[in-house]
C-alpha cells in the first residue's frame, strides 16, 4: 500500500536517491549534495510517496499557496511508474494549494504523460540559466 505523506525530514541522500532511480537525476545535479540541499531546504512544499519504508515517489515544489506553485521535481521509481503514483503526488501538491495555479517544466520523456492526467499545455514558458545571456 502506497501513503503520501506531507514530508519534513527528507534527507539529500535519499531525494538523490529517487531522482536517480526514476530517471530524473540524468536532469539533476546529483553529484552535488550541497546542492541537493539546498533544493530541499528552500522548497516550501515537499510531498512523499512509500511502499512500506522504501522511498517510490516525490513531489518537490516552491509555492505562495496563493496564486503559483512551481512543481520542481517529480520522480517516480522506475518499477512504480505507471501505477499511478506521479498522477497522486500532483494531486496532493494540489490539495495543499488549492488556489494557487500548479506549474511544471517537463522532462522531454514526460510531455506525453501530463496531458494523458488531465494538464493543459501552455506554449509561452521560458527559462535562463544564466544572467550573462541577457542583452
Amino acid at each position: 500500500m502506497i501513503t503520501y505523506t506531507l514530508e519534513k525530514t527528507l534527507t539529500p541522500e535519499a531525494f538523490r536517491e529517487i531522482l536517480i532511480d526514476s530517471g530524473l537525476g540524468a536532469r539533476r545535479p546529483v553529484g552535488d549534495m550541497e546542492r541537493l540541499r539546498a533544493m530541499i531546504e528552500n522548497a516550501n512544499l515537499i510531498l512523499t510517496a512509500r511502499d512500506g519504508d522504501k522511498l517510490v515517489g516525490i513531489a518537490r515544489s516552491v509555492t505562495d499557496f496563493a496564486y503559483c506553485t512551481y512543481l520542481s521535481d517529480l520522480a517516480v521509481h522506475r518499477n512504480y511508474q505507471g501505477s499511478g503514483i506521479g498522477t497522486e503526488l500532483i494531486r496532493c501538491t494540489k490539495m495543499h494549494t488549492p488556489q494557487a495555479k500548479l506549474i511544471l517544466l517537463s522532462a522531454p520523456d514526460a510531455i506525453t504523460y501530463y496531458p494523458k492526467i488531465g494538464m493543459d499545455r501552455h506554449d509561452f514558458c521560458f527559462y535562463l540559466d544564466d544572467a550573462q545571456q541577457l542583452k
